[in-house]
C-alpha cells in the first residue's frame, strides 16, 4: 500500500537542452485545466485505491515554480483535500531558481512544504547557457537565502558533471559555491544524453564536446570526497545528505516501495502494478474526462521482476540491500535466488557483504550499471 505520492507538473517557461522529462512550454497552455483533471485524478485514484497513511510528497516537473503563486495555492489547496498534508514528514517541491518568488515561497510553506530542491545544476554562466538555463548563481544564491527565510530549511542542490566545456576546475567551483550556501542535501548526475533532446541532436550531428569518461569518474570521485569533508556523506550514487537529511520521497523508490503517480506522464506502483500515465495533456485530460484514469500502461509485475527490482534499486543505496528484508518480502533466501551474480561480483570488487547487508564497494559504485544489469533478465 502506497506511502508515498508524486505530483508532476509538466509547463517550463523554457526547454533545458538535456531534459528528456514530460514537459511543455507554458506560453499558451490550459494550465487552469490541467490542474482540475489533476485533482479529478487524486480523487478517482484515493477512491480505487486507499491509503492508511502518507509520509511522502513530491511535487516535480516540468517546473512547479512556473506556475504563478495563486495557481500554486490552488494546486496545493486540492492536494491537501486529498492527502494528509500535515501527517506526510516530507513534502518537497522542485524548484527553478529565477521563477522562485518569496511570495511563492510563502504559498509554498502556507501549505506545509518543508523540503525544496533547487535546480542550480552548475553555476558558470557559460556552462548554464550550454544547459539551455536562464538563472544564474546570484539567482541561486537568492532562492536558498529566502527559502531559508520563509521556514524551509530541508534544502537540496543538484549539481551535474560531464557537461559539454566543462573542466575539472570549473566543477570544483560548482562544488564550492554549493558548499557556501549551506544547504543539507546534494543531488548531482553526470549528464546522461537522451533521445528527443537537443544535446541528442547535437550528438547525432558530432557536435556535442563532452569530457573524456576518466575525467567524468575524476569528477565524480572528487563530489564524493569533497562533500564528505563537509559532513555531507553519500547515501545513495547519485545523493548527498547531512545525517537526518536523505530525501525520505527517494528513498521510498530505491526501497522498492509502492507509490501513487497523478498527473502527465506520471508513473506509480500499487498493489503490484507499475502503471504509466498519458503525457501528452490533451490526451491525459481527455482520458480523465472519459474514463475517469489517464493510464497508457500496466505492467502486473512477477515476482521475479520484484525481486530484481529490489536488487538493481536497492543496490544504488550505500546501506545496501538487506538479506533479512529480501527474505521477508518474497519467502526465499537472497543467496538462493542471486547467489551466482552476488560471487562472481564480488570476486570483481563490485559487491561486498557487512552483517546482513550486500551493498556496492566504493569500485562498485563509480561502476554501478555494471552491477546492476547482472540481476536484469536472469530469472
Amino acid at each position: 500500500m502506497p506511502k508515498a505520492a508524486y505530483f508532476h507538473i509538466p509547463f517550463c517557461v523554457n526547454i533545458c537542452h538535456y531534459c528528456d522529462f514530460n514537459k511543455v512550454f507554458l506560453k499558451g497552455q490550459p494550465v487552469d485545466e490541467y490542474l482540475t483533471a489533476m485533482e479529478r485524478e487524486m480523487f478517482n485514484t484515493i477512491e480505487r485505491f486507499p491509503y492508511e497513511s502518507m509520509d511522502t510528497l513530491f511535487i516535480g516537473g516540468g517546473t512547479p515554480t512556473a506556475l504563478s503563486a495563486e495557481q500554486l495555492d490552488v494546486f496545493l489547496s486540492s492536494v491537501s483535500r486529498h492527502f494528509p498534508v500535515s501527517q506526510a514528514k516530507e513534502y518537497t517541491v522542485e524548484a527553478n531558481p529565477e521563477q522562485t518568488t518569496a511570495e511563492k515561497l510563502e504559498v509554498l510553506k502556507k501549505h506545509g512544504v518543508n523540503r525544496l530542491s533547487i535546480g542550480a545544476q552548475a553555476f558558470q554562466p557559460s556552462l548554464l547557457k550550454e544547459l539551455g538555463r536562464t538563472h544564474n548563481a546570484s539567482h541561486v544564491k537568492k532562492t536558498v537565502e529566502e527559502a531559508k527565510a520563509a521556514g524551509i530549511t530541508n534544502l537540496s542542490i543538484d549539481l551535474m558533471f560531464g557537461l559539454p566545456g566543462q573542466t575539472m576546475e570549473m566543477f570544483k567551483e560548482s562544488v564550492e559555491a554549493a558548499m557556501e550556501l549551506d544547504v543539507p542535501h546534494i543531488s548531482s548526475y553526470s549528464l546522461q544524453v537522451e533521445p528527443k533532446t537537443v544535446f541528442y541532436i547535437r550528438s547525432q550531428k558530432g557536435q556535442l564536446n563532452l569530457p573524456a569518461q576518466e575525467l567524468e569518474a575524476e569528477m565524480f570521485e572528487y563530489l564524493i570526497s569533497e562533500l564528505k569533508k563537509h559532513g555531507i556523506a553519500q547515501y545513495e550514487i547519485s545523493n548527498f545528505a547531512k545525517p537526518g537529511y536523505e530525501s525520505l520521497h527517494n528513498l521510498q523508490y530505491w526501497e522498492n516501495n509502492e507509490y501513487y503517480g497523478i498527473g502527465a506522464g506520471s508513473h506509480s506502483y500499487v498493489n503490484g502494478v507499475r502503471r504509466v500515465n498519458a503525457g501528452p495533456l490533451k490526451k491525459y485530460m481527455n482520458l480523465i474526462e472519459n474514463t475517469d484514469f489517464p493510464y497508457t500502461e500496466e505492467n502486473h509485475l512477477s515476482m521475479h521482476e520484484k525481486m530484481e527490482e529490489e536488487m538493481f534499486m536497492g543496490l544504488r543505496k550505500r546501506v545496501g540491500v538487506s538479506c533479512a528484508v529480501f527474505k521477508k518480502r518474497y519467502g526465499v533466501s537472497l543467496m538462493d535466488v542471486f547467489g551466482e551474480q552476488i560471487s562472481k561480483l564480488k570476486q570483481n570488487g563490485l559487491l561486498e557483504q557487512e552483517g546482513d547487508m550486500i551493498k556496492l564497494t566504493s569500485r562498485g559504485v563509480l561502476l554501478g550499471n555494471e552491477v546492476f544489469s547482472e540481476f536484469i533478465g536472469v530469472l
